[in-house]
């Protein structure tokens, strides 16, 4: 069914972080002009989004101020706009988001399916803007040790399908959703395994799925490579 126009089926999305400590690429990208060359080389590479963030949601990291998260993405954003595919920001914050829609950003992608911010909401359905929302127990800091389900598949399905409800009250259009069952977020190896396996249940709430996997750690400990 595609996602709000910009995607009409699957998708590689490329993520650039524009942080000292993400946990693969933290500081890879801290200068501006090389964070837009490696942007630019992930869309020749095939990617057909991008998204971009200032604040590690690594597990364990601490939060970034708004102001700084804003002065970290708003110059790749602007400088990545005329590049020729869409950019969404990861952001938890309503500052952020605006800044980066107000600088060519196509759509917000938060980690907290827009909880974090009392304002993210409004501003989201104010803007008419494409938004991923991702499944998430706690927070960064705190999500390790909140990865107990009874039925994990379920579960994160359920807390999904409210976010969307959410959503819709707020005035945001459901084609505009788009949903992250958040691998490696508040979730065990097992319970990673069995989102992967069971997202068909995930697609029964008819809104696209994006599925992070990119250098997770989940990954490297079934592989066996660090």
């Amino acid at each position: 069914t595609g996602w709000a126009g910009l995607l009409a089926g699957p998708a590689v999305m490329g993520i650039l972080n524009v942080t000292p400590d993400s946990f693969s690429d933290g500081g890879l990208h801290w200068d501006t002009g090389r964070a837009v060359a490696a942007g630019l080389q992930m869309i020749a590479d095939g990617a057909a989004i991008l998204d971009i963030g200032g604040e590690s949601t690594r597990p364990g990291a601490e939060p970034v101020p708004p102001e700084e998260e804003r002065r970290r993405v708003v110059p790749v954003i602007a400088g990545l706009a005329g590049a020729g595919v869409p950019l969404s920001v990861d952001t938890r914050n309503a500052l952020v988001m605006a800044a980066a829609l107000d600088a060519g950003a196509t759509a917000v992608n938060d980690v907290s399916a827009l909880r974090y911010d009392p304002a993210s909401l409004a501003l989201v359905a104010a803007r008419g803007c494409p938004v991923i929302l991702m499944h998430m127990r706690g927070s960064p800091i705190t999500m390790v040790g909140l990865a107990e389900y009874g039925d994990v598949v379920a579960e994160v399905a359920a807390k999904l399908a409210e976010c969307v409800s959410r959503a819709e009250a707020a005035g945001i259009h459901r084609s505009s959703i788009a949903l992250d069952p958040g691998i490696g977020f508040a979730k065990s190896v097992e319970g990673n395994i069995a989102l992967l396996q069971g997202l068909s249940a995930l697609q029964a709430l008819g809104r696209p799925i994006l599925v992070g996997v990119s250098r997770k750690q989940f990954v490297g400990t079934l592989s066996g490579v660090s």
